[in-house]
């Protein structure tokens, strides 16, 4: 298999086409209709088509991705994909349009496919475990009233009132997990705390959100009173999710600009993964790439399906 990022897989679309069934079919071909694998041959007539004997239908290598029924040739897509897994606040669909040469909402539609192929496929294992500990936090994502035109100012939005509520779970030295939540209450964060993390953890939130009562859940629970300017006690701190919101602050401020609420939790999973999969913990831009591109089978994200929900 050639290596991820030669030239000529970022330029030819044949090229990115034999690296990418090199990568997702290590056994042979995979049919995208009916899963069989190996009971398919090549169409001489048609390069990267191949013929199901299972199910009788044609496939190529990305039927049954993100990547299906697009007219983008496929260089471009494996360049998007290393360009977006190896920034580390992200990449604007404006910077992908220019730098590809295609159109805004083509380079759009596109993140979006990336951020679906970037999120869970199946029900995730729980964090933490014996001896580890798991730091719960949630933030606010929106813009300041104080930022805002004099006259457009709303006095009784105060702090978080109007904005988009996150609460994230970080594994020190591992995984971190994020969701938009309604609100920070006992009653929304327990079943997202009893759901991820391992009982067997070590638990480190601050004061808010009715952990004191939720943590009894847990081997071990600390808190750290940032009302009382207390942000480090021992072990006992929440910077590890402090450092997490501050990537994803500057993502979205400094990149993305804004983020609407009905595409939210995408863009969340974006910075879930890049974390997870940090230089850090041994991964590099290569590796996170083609671990990104390993998440596009068993996933179709429609042009219809994001419309719909940047307008309800």
């Amino acid at each position: 298999m050639p290596k991820l990022f030669e030239n000529k897989v970022f330029q030819d679309p044949e090229a990115a086409r034999v690296w990418l069934e090199a990568m997702l079919w290590p056994k042979g071909p995979v049919c995208g209709h009916c899963g069989v694998v190996g009971e398919s041959k090549a169409l001489s007539s048609r390069p990267g088509t191949y013929q199901c004997n299972a199910c009788r239908k044609q496939f190529t290598v990305t039927v049954g991705t993100v990547f299906e029924r697009s007219h983008i040739p496929l260089n471009k897509w494996l360049l998007a994909t290393f360009l977006f897994c190896a920034s580390k606040k992200g990449v604007s669909a404006h910077q992908i349009h220019r730098m590809l040469g295609i159109t805004y909402k083509s380079a759009w539609f596109m993140m979006m496919r990336l951020r679906e192929a970037m999120g869970p496929d199946a029900p995730m294992g729980q964090l933490g475990g014996e001896g580890k500990f798991v730091e719960a936090d949630a933030t606010y994502i929106g813009g300041k009233e104080k930022n805002k035109h004099v006259g457009k100012r709303d006095p009784k939005k105060i702090g978080g009132a109007g904005k988009l509520v996150v609460h994230t779970l970080v594994e020190r030295n591992g995984h971190a997990r994020s969701r938009h939540v309604p609100n920070v209450t006992g009653k929304t964060l327990a079943p997202i705390l009893f759901e991820n993390v391992d009982p067997n953890s070590a638990l480190m939130t601050d004061t808010a959100g009715g952990y004191m009562r939720l943590g009894k859940r847990f081997a071990r629970h600390e808190m750290v009173d940032h009302g009382a300017d207390e942000y480090v006690r021992g072990e006992a701190h929440s910077n590890t999710v402090e450092g997490y919101f501050s990537i994803l602050k500057r993502g979205i401020i400094g990149t993305y600009h804004h983020v609407s609420e009905a595409h939210l939790q995408r863009y969340l999973n974006e910075f879930d993964f890049r974390h997870s999969n940090r230089a850090k913990v041994g991964v590099n831009d290569e590796m996170r790439t083609a671990k990104a591109l390993q998440g596009i089978v068993g996933k179709r994200l429609t042009y219809r399906r994001t419309s719909q929900a940047a307008n309800a």
